[in-house]
């Protein structure tokens, strides 16, 4: 079924081409993002099909939402019918699926391009930042929904909430979650953006701060002098960013009493917070989330500006936060038992270890604190190899198998191992352990686990698996 405000149409280097009915090929769908994406797609009445090198968490919903889907990349996988080619950042132009679009002079876009190419027909809303993007976009798009302004969205995670990471939506508006990688975002042309926060990441793309903070001026440039980009003021590099743009810049803070959006009267529950929203002096609404961890707050305020930016009434907002659960691989609560809890998390940078850390100790208060943490990429543990050692400072036992790789160089995969960052730990007064293989990684702690114990899943790759074949375990 159509239900966009205007049916779109995606503008290729040759032709305009009308989605409704087109057969549209994406490779590298796995990713939350690309998943997203073929959903909407579906949604607006295209024929998708796509392909990953292993099976994908909701690979099963598109499926049955009637797109066919191939593990393993091959030149067959694309069809000469085929209308458009959608591709992540992360395929290399070796790919054979790829090349074959090429040999059949199909179009094909990046990921990001896409998403631009749906922006124009709905007033976009792009929501970028090191950390938190994903949990503010799912946010915002949860409480647009509550309040009945019935947006298009596309996040790059899971909410069972929202029915998957994507939509298309009845409503004006499009939310988005805009990644800095490959300077991806800078397709993206919102009416109303939000900067959460910079910090030092993708330096093997970027190669030094400086460009990343460049990048993501660009990115605010890209908002109209007509609209508005909210931007974290507890953040001076997001400051710095937002310095010369032409559109409207309104400032977010827990902190910082000249911010124009402002939380106050913050209070605890365990890792949990009731709050204040206070906008430009007038307090607007008293509410609270039930997702834990004091980033949360921070993630909440952008989306609610950025949600009473698009029309939602402050009473409305008030009621609907509450009930937003969280997105998957947030701090996700897998259950409990026998005393064991059990708590998978997306983390993959210094800082969002630190956090979550922080508040998974607030929330179940354990006995001892397990981490088993995958590192993502041989490039981000080099840059960030002594602060990822110090960030498990809250964790009593922490276990790190392979370094799981993406976009690797081969001398970065040669110049630094997990051996490499378990020591740096053990020097710094951690408890770590290297066990390469993750499926021994269960057969090691199982018999240690007591009750009080909460173990924790950490990382942007595959140890999600570890996740399930832990609970499995236990449950047994």
């Amino acid at each position: 079924m159509t239900v966009c405000v205007q049916q779109p149409r995606i503008q290729t280097a040759s032709r305009e081409l009308r989605l409704e009915g087109a057969n549209v090929h994406l490779v590298g769908v796995g990713g939350a993002g690309m998943c997203g994406a073929a959903r909407m797609l579906l949604d607006l009445g295209a024929k998708v099909a796509g392909s990953d090198l292993v099976p994908f968490e909701g690979m099963g919903k598109l499926v049955q939402a009637g797109a066919c889907i191939f593990i393993g990349h091959n030149a067959d996988h694309v069809i000469p019918r085929t209308d458009l080619v959608v591709i992540s950042a992360a395929v290399p132009e070796t790919n054979p699926e790829l090349a074959e679009a090429r040999q059949l002079d199909i179009p094909v876009i990046k990921y990001a391009q896409l998403l631009g190419e749906l922006m124009r027909y709905r007033q976009g809303l792009a929501i970028a930042g090191t950390h938190g993007k994903s949990t503010t976009t799912a946010m915002c798009a949860f409480l647009m929904r509550e309040v009945g302004l019935a947006p298009s969205f596309v996040v790059g995670a899971t909410s069972e909430q929202l029915g998957g990471s994507s939509a298309a939506g009845s409503g004006d508006h499009f939310v988005v979650e805009s990644c800095e990688y490959d300077r991806s975002f800078l397709h993206l042309h919102p009416q109303a953006a939000a900067i959460l926060n910079i910090e030092p990441d993708h330096l093997d793309y970027f190669g030094s701060i400086e460009n990343v903070v460049e990048a993501f001026a660009a990115f605010a440039s890209n908002v109209p002098s007509d609209g508005v980009v909210f931007v974290n003021a507890d953040n001076q590099l997001a400051l710095q960013a937002v310095a010369e743009v032409s559109a409207e810049v309104i400032t977010l803070s827990i902190e910082n009493d000249s911010a124009d959006w402002q939380v106050k009267n913050l209070l605890a529950d365990k890792a949990c917070y009731s709050f204040d929203v206070v906008y430009r002096k007038e307090l607007l609404f008293s509410t609270h989330l039930t997702v834990p961890g004091k980033y949360n707050v921070s993630n909440a305020l952008a989306a609610i500006a950025l949600a009473h930016y698009a029309g939602a009434e402050p009473a409305a907002l008030a009621e609907a936060l509450p009930k937003f659960a969280g997105i998957g691989r947030r701090l996700t609560h897998r259950g409990q038992w026998s005393g064991i809890t059990v708590v998978d998390d997306y983390a993959h940078h210094p800082t969002e270890i630190r956090v979550t850390l922080d508040a998974i100790r607030k929330q179940y208060q354990p006995k001892r604190l397990w981490v088993i943490f995958q590192p993502h990429q041989h490039a981000r543990t080099r840059f960030f190899l002594d602060d990822f050692a110090s960030a498990f400072s809250d964790a009593d036992e922490i276990i790190i198998p392979d370094i799981y790789g993406a976009r690797e160089a081969s001398d970065d995969s040669e110049a630094i191992s997990s051996q490499d960052l378990v020591s740096r730990i053990c020097d710094q007064g951690g408890r770590a352990q290297y066990i390469a293989a993750m499926e021994a990684i269960v057969e090691k702690i199982l018999p240690l686990l007591t009750q009080g114990d909460v173990v924790v899943t950490m990382g942007a790759g595959d140890i999600w698996n570890v996740t399930d074949e832990l609970v499995a375990r236990i449950r047994e």
